[in-house]
């Protein structure tokens, strides 16, 4: 007997043991549940990113016959999951029209200062523009007016546009906005909305402008000027149908141009560029005119997101997750000499490797969740997180009955992680889960460690988050087993510097999806969890998507 009590407890103890270390455990996953959770494979996510990353998809370029091909294979195999159709007449398939705006060689531009000699810009090397109007060309002649951050944010008592109408004017903006530490303002080093180039053309635009010169700053805009010009090189998207105001030139200019037509005023960009950090700023006309003849080709096409839909355990959908990842990237450009096209490997073949695996977990498991799940792949999130915002607002299931959407994007495959990056998590009443589970799996959560760059507000998750939907991007941080916290920082640097946005961006074999089959085990368990939970996740109160979620609520 005293045998067997002996045993009795080192069993007990040995079981102790095991789920004290065990993740799923620690949440209280059920068994069946987690059970899926660990059988998630890193070998099958790489075999998606193979595949959505060979030269046969083109780069997978928004309307193009690569991006039907990424987007026919999602949905197959969402098919042989046993996933329903979440799209459109009973398809996976949801449908976006779009229209494409290509600017063309032809297309010039210029600095005329009310004294002095022209100043002529080169396409490409000093500014690159798109015309929002979508017409085959059009002519802009415009007084160029300073106008620091171009925000108007009653909130944090800031308007830029004070006292100087912009109607029919061309604005010049700096990237970014003022610079603070405290979180009252601007949410201190953290940026907001006001701070993405996005904001600076849709204010630039409701103020009545025809042309915005956005400043280009790699120290603010986290990402050099050849990012800028790739992306921009390529076809512009916009919503078919979109009522919004239009910019007749959309315009990105070098540093250097912007201090040469402050000097060909008198001024000097430092000194502005201070002085626009401060409540003593106002704007001012310049004496120099932006001209520019813009020649584009227009045409109008469709794309798909791509959704599936496991439905849970429950009758009636009151807590869904959203489980997303765009799988579009920059297609192919001809103009590129050597190899030329964007195949977008890590940004974004990883996050739909995950999303697919995520959604075998799910499938096979051998319980249902608690409440729906549904998978969308999106499409033109390279064009300005178009097809999640046409998600956003054609969900299958109400906004008000969506828990939360995780996002993977560009996760990038190096090695076993031991941190993790959840901005805008902390946003959420769902934090403390994070919290807990992240420590359930030995993560150390990092904060961004660019604050100022605006991560939040330049992936899928943003989108759902403008429609209501509490949501964050789930990421690495910078501590992998075995290396220092500086060699992960390496890694990113050199991932931003020498294969973000550019055709170097492939497949290898080298490659170590144990990074990405770990992203996805950690969302599995924070989904699962939302799904369960007996109140479901909102915005903390404050919050600037608070108000679309109590909307959607009917409050």
């Amino acid at each position: 007997m005293k045998r067997i009590a002996v045993l009795a407890v080192g069993l007990t103890w040995a079981l102790f043991c095991a789920a004290a270390t065990d993740p799923a455990a620690q949440v209280g996953l059920p068994a069946a549940a987690a059970a899926a959770m660990r059988g998630i494979d890193a070998e099958r996510i790489r075999a998606h990113v193979k595949f959505l990353s060979d030269d046969l998809l083109e780069g997978r370029g928004t309307g193009t016959r690569g991006s039907e091909l990424a987007a026919n294979y999602i949905a197959t195999q969402f098919a042989l999951l046993g996933l329903q159709p979440a799209g459109d007449n009973g398809s996976y398939l949801q449908k976006v029209d779009f229209v494409g705006v290509k600017t063309l060689p032809g297309t010039t531009a210029a600095l005329q200062p009310a004294h002095g000699n022209v100043q002529g810009l080169k396409l490409g090397e000093d500014f690159v523009t798109s015309n929002q109007t979508q017409t085959g060309s059009v002519d802009v002649d415009a007084p160029i007016v300073f106008v620091g951050y171009g925000i108007d944010a009653p909130e944090y008592h800031w308007n830029d546009f004070k006292g100087v109408d912009v109607k029919g004017k061309a604005v010049l903006v700096i990237v970014n906005e003022p610079p603070s530490k405290d979180p009252k303002f601007f949410n201190g080093e953290a940026l907001t909305y006001y701070g993405r180039w996005t904001y600076k053309l849709e204010e630039a635009a409701r103020k009545g402008a025809v042309a915005a010169l956005i400043i280009h700053r790699t120290d603010l805009a986290s990402y050099g000027w050849e990012v800028v010009r790739n992306s921009w090189s390529n076809e512009q998207v916009y919503l078919a149908g979109d009522k919004d105001p239009k910019l007749e030139a959309a315009s990105w200019i070098q540093l250097e141009v912007a201090r040469k037509l402050l000097a060909a005023s008198n001024l000097n960009l430092d000194d502005m560029i201070a002085q626009a950090g401060t409540r003593t700023f106002k704007p001012r006309e310049l004496p120099v005119r932006f001209t520019a003849h813009i020649v584009s080709d227009v045409r109008k096409f469709t794309s798909h997101n791509v959704l599936g839909l496991l439905p849970g355990a429950a009758p009636a959908a009151t807590q869904a997750v959203i489980y997303s990842a765009h799988y579009d990237h920059l297609g192919v450009d001809p103009s590129l000499s050597g190899d030329k096209i964007y195949n977008g490997a890590v940004d974004n073949g990883t996050g739909c490797g995950i999303l697919l695996e995520l959604a075998h977990a799910f499938a096979t498991a051998a319980v249902k969740p608690p409440q729906p799940v549904l998978f969308a792949s999106v499409t033109a999130e390279e064009k300005g997180l178009l097809g999640s915002q046409y998600l956003g607002k054609h969900l299958p299931i109400p906004a008000a009955r969506i828990a939360l959407d995780l996002n993977f994007d560009a996760v990038k495959p190096i090695g076993v992680p031991e941190s993790v990056s959840v901005t805008g998590a902390e946003r959420t009443s769902f934090y403390p889960a994070v919290e807990k589970t992240a420590a359930a799996f030995g993560f150390e959560i990092q904060g961004d460690a660019e604050p100022g760059a605006g991560h939040y507000y330049r992936s899928d998750h943003f989108s759902l988050a403008r429609a209501g939907v509490p949501g964050f991007s789930i990421d690495t941080g910078s501590k992998f087993a075995n290396h220092s916290d500086e060699w992960g920082k390496e890694q990113a640097q050199d991932y931003t510097a020498h294969r973000y946005h550019r055709p170097s961006d492939e497949y290898s074999d080298a490659m170590d999806f144990s990074t990405d089959a770990a992203m996805a085990k950690f969302g599995f368990a924070l989904g699962w969890q939302a799904l369960a939970a007996p109140q479901t996740v909102q915005w903390k109160p404050g919050d600037e998507f608070e108000a679309a979620r109590l909307r959607g609520t009917g409050q």
